[in-house]
């Protein structure tokens, strides 16, 4: 495996793609001031931290937060061929790919929260009352970790050399090198993860949109309903989409035929670029989508001033 990574930083380093560094250092820091603001109007306000769709939202943008410094992290240090030891890289690998799982199953779920809201209106607080939903939320967090957690188990038992270090850091590399009947688990793992949602997802929507149609929400072309369901339509896609991007990079890892530079730019692309968008574009969606939470901010905002202009004074 370390000469396939000295392989992998040589082809990185011909074409350049370490330069995807700057892009994704700038992007990844605009994120994380954005992320944190819209967690502070969610916490620091007590009625918004016992709503299930808020606590929901909140977890997305820790998930995020998390995926974002890690990648970070592994973007920077395989950018500059920084050598990383080999548990130290199984274990930045699975915490990411627990923290994408995460986050895709937390908007899962904030779909199903949406159809229980609009389905049993009447009752929708007692079925998910906030410790029932802090509850969930724990359970979706171990089993996003579940199935990383045993595949590095799994590597651990089977490397011949643990003390082995690494020129370049990916899961992509990780997971390549697993033996046949683990990368078909993988290959398993992914898709199903990824029907369940997907039908999952569709099936609230059509639910939802057969109980709201008498309603009239959907005549106006630019109505909040359709605006809100365009604009979650277009997150779910981002983030959806790396991970499809993942399984074809998976595909092509095992291809002989492939050639090495072809690998190295989907997964550069992928890495540095569809990896972020979501995560970029969600605190805004977010904040323009709930109007609780820019209500919120705003009164943090003013709030600031106040204690600003009380500081000069």
């Amino acid at each position: 495996m370390t000469n396939f990574t000295e392989e992998w930083l040589e082809s990185l380093q011909r074409w350049h793609l370490d330069y995807f560094f700057i892009p994704t250092t700038l992007i990844t820091l605009a994120t994380l001031l954005a992320d944190p603001v819209l967690l502070a109007c969610i916490f620091l306000s007590r009625a918004l931290r016992q709503e299930t769709r808020y606590l929901l939202v909140a977890n997305t943008l820790a998930a995020d937060m998390l995926f974002l410094i890690l990648n970070l992290t592994t973007v920077f240090c395989n950018s500059l061929g920084a050598e990383m030891p080999w548990p130290l890289c199984e274990l930045v690998m699975t915490v990411t790919v627990t923290a994408y799982c995460c986050a895709i199953l937390t908007i899962t779920l904030m779909v199903a929260d949406t159809y229980a809201a609009v389905r049993w209106p009447l009752h929708y607080h007692d079925l998910l009352p906030p410790a029932r939903t802090h509850r969930i939320l724990v359970g979706t967090w171990v089993l996003a970790a579940m199935y990383p957690l045993y595949l590095v188990i799994v590597m651990a038992v089977e490397r011949e050399n643990p003390h082995e270090k690494m020129a370049v850091c990916l899961v992509l590399i990780s997971f390549g090198f697993m033996q046949g009947k683990n990368m078909v688990g993988i290959h398993i793992y992914f898709s199903i993860a990824v029907i369940i949602c997907t039908l999952l997802i569709f099936y609230c929507y059509v639910r939802l949109y057969m109980v709201t149609k008498t309603q009239g929400i959907w005549q106006s072309r630019f109505s909040r309903a359709r605006v809100t369901l365009l604009a979650h339509w277009v997150l779910l896609l981002l983030y959806f989409t790396p991970g499809l991007v993942f399984i074809l990079e998976l595909f092509l890892f095992q291809k002989n035929a492939i050639s090495q530079d072809v690998r190295v730019w989907v997964s550069t692309i992928n890495m540095c670029v569809f990896m972020l968008l979501p995560r970029a574009f969600a605190p805004y969606l977010y904040g323009l989508r709930y109007r609780e939470i820019s209500v919120s901010l705003l009164q943090l905002l003013h709030r600031h001033r106040r204690l600003s202009q009380v500081t000069v004074a």
